[in-house]
Formats: structure tokens, C-alpha cells, sequence
């Protein structure tokens, strides 16, 4: 389907008969959400599109879904061998694939990120020209890093079975709720930073340096317990830390994260109360930033 063609064929019913002042909050997420439902075909036809932009005439072609994850845990790895080279340990084969496990989340975290903050200003033709809910583009550039980190996934699953590194439990389970908050996470970042940037052009340098300097606050390369019993739950704060240390400890450790972990020092690794935390940050993260972009939406053609 056309892009042009499904803009203007629904334009007339996608616009909303009532004023936005005159719904309830509730409401208007329904709104949003069935609008949105509606041009589920236009979404699609984006998706191709950057999936065929992405790939096409690249010499690697869907091996840069790999390249990134491979130079992040190769860096993570390089890192640990160091830290562990000066205090004279061993580097154990759980720390290294818990790190791995923990380097792709937040690939797929930052991926989607920044895909959703650039996403309006890389689509100005079409948002100048037709109208259709501009979250559409951030969503299927989200659709587009989660297969690429579908795929660097399933090398991983790969290298980690072939090692016996993964513990077959039930606790795998917890891996879609928590890469799906992870997603929320990310995409609510993405609309709140792609409506930003357009009236506010610098803030892609901020958003820059974050990305170049958030995994040293995160607890990608390094393990909690590590900072000690007070430094500890601190760094769990950050909402990205217990979604990434989620994914290490259900996939690695097989541990449930609806029970408490502590270390042989009595060091806190792990408490269910963390996780709780960063599924309510993550929700609410993505329904306020969603609403806020849509209040902004009739700005984004003429600031542009």
C-alpha cells in the first residue's frame, strides 16, 4: 500500500470528532491506541521500507544485526579480562556470558532509543505532507531494531547453549516480560526525546552522551553485588539495571525473580521489589511520554 494513499485515505476518519481537552486521560489513550490499530497497514509498509533501506547495497547486509552486539560484548569482554587481570581472578565463563546477556539488552535498548529520538526529523516529507499518527514511525523503527537484536539473539542463544551456559528452568519465562518492558522503556524514551528534538535541536547532543556513557551507570560489564551492600541497591535504581540483571540471573543463574538474592558476603544481588519498580517506571514512561507526543503532534509540521 502507498504511503500517500493510506494517508489520505484515512485522514478523514482517524482525526478525532471531540476536542483532545474534552476526553478523559483514559480515553484518550484508547483513542490513540485504536487510531494507531487503524494504521497497522502503514506501519507495515514502514517497517519494509526501513528494513530494505537498512540492507540494501550494504556489504554485510543483515550481518550488521550481529556486528553491533559482537563489538559490544567484545569491548565488555576485553574490559572484564582487564579487571580481572588486575585483581588477579579468573575470568569465570558465567561472568562472561552474563555480561553477553546483559550487552544485548541494552544494545536493543539503546537501538530502539535512538531510532525513536531521530525518527521525526528523518521523516520530514512525509510528516509536512500527510497526515497519520506520527508515533507510527517510531513504532516501526522500533519493530526494525527488535529484529535486528532477534537476530544477534539467536547467535547468542547459539554460543551460550553450545558452552552449556543457559540453565533450563521456567525462569526462561521471565525472558518476554522483561525484553517487552525493556521495549516500553525504550520507546517511551524515544517519543519523549524525538518530540523534544524537534524544538529543541541540541538536545541530540545530550542524547549523545548518554549513549556514550550511560553503560558505565548501568551494570553491564560489572555485577551489582560488586559495589558493596550500600552502593548496591543504589545502582539498581537506575530503571534499565534490574531489567538487564533480570535477563542475567533467569537466563544464566536460573534464578526466580520473585525470590530475594544475596551473595556469600550477604551483599543484596537481587530483590523481586526492584523489578516491580521498573515495570511501573516503564509503563508509565511510555503512556505519558505517548500522550504528551500526541498533545504536541500538530506543532511537529511547522517547527520542522
Amino acid at each position: 500500500m502507498d504511503v500517500q494513499e493510506t494517508g489520505k485515505s484515512t485522514e478523514t476518519i482517524s482525526l478525532p470528532s471531540e476536542n483532545v481537552q474534552e476526553r478523559t486521560v483514559f480515553q484518550d489513550w484508547i483513542w490513540m491506541f485504536t487510531e494507531l490499530l487503524g494504521f497497522r497497514e502503514l506501519i507495515w509498509q514502514m517497517l519494509l521500507r526501513d528494513l530494505r533501506l537498512r540492507y540494501k547495497q550494504a556489504a554485510m547486509g543483515i550481518l550488521w544485526a550481529i556486528f553491533v552486539p559482537v563489538m559490544v560484548v567484545f569491548s565488555g569482554s576485553v574490559l572484564k579480562f582487564v579487571m580481572a587481570t588486575i585483581a588477579g581472578q579468573p575470568l569465570e565463563l558465567s561472568t562472561f556470558t552474563g555480561m553477553s546477556v546483559k550487552a544485548l539488552g541494552w544494545a536493543f535498548f539503546l537501538g530502539i532509543l535512538n531510532n525513536g529520538a531521530n525518527s521525526l526529523l528523518g521523516n520530514i516529507n512525509l510528516i509536512t505532507k500527510i497526515y497519520f499518527p506520527r508515533e507510527a514511525i517510531i513504532i516501526s523503527g522500533m519493530l526494525v531494531q527488535f529484529f535486528d537484536s532477534f537476530v544477534g539473539s539467536l547467535v547468542l542463544a547459539c554460543l551460550l547453549v553450545s558452552v552449556g551456559a543457559v540453565c533450563w528452568t521456567w525462569n526462561l519465562l521471565w525472558i518476554p516480560l522483561l525484553v517487552f518492558l525493556l521495549g516500553c522503556m525504550a520507546l517511551g524514551l524515544g517519543m519523549f526525546l524525538s518530540c523534544a528534538m524537534v524544538f529543541y535541536r541540541d538536545v541530540k547532543y545530550i542524547l549523545s552522551v548518554f549513549t556514550s556513557f550511560g553503560m558505565f551507570f548501568t551494570p553491564i560489564f560489572f555485577e551489582v553485588n560488586q559495589l558493596g551492600p550500600k552502593l548496591s541497591p543504589i545502582m539498581l535504581l537506575n530503571p534499565v539495571a534490574p531489567l538487564l540483571e533480570g535477563l542475567r540471573l533467569s537466563i544464566v543463574c536460573g534464578h526466580d525473580l520473585l525470590q530475594p538474592l544475596y551473595d556469600a558476603q550477604g551483599v543484596l544481588e537481587w530483590h523481586p521489589g526492584f523489578l516491580l519498580y521498573a515495570a511501573v517506571f516503564s509503563i508509565l514512561c511510555l503512556l505519558i511520554s505517548w500522550r504528551y507526543f500526541h498533545l504536541k503532534e500538530k506543532l511537529y509540521a511547522e517547527f520542522i
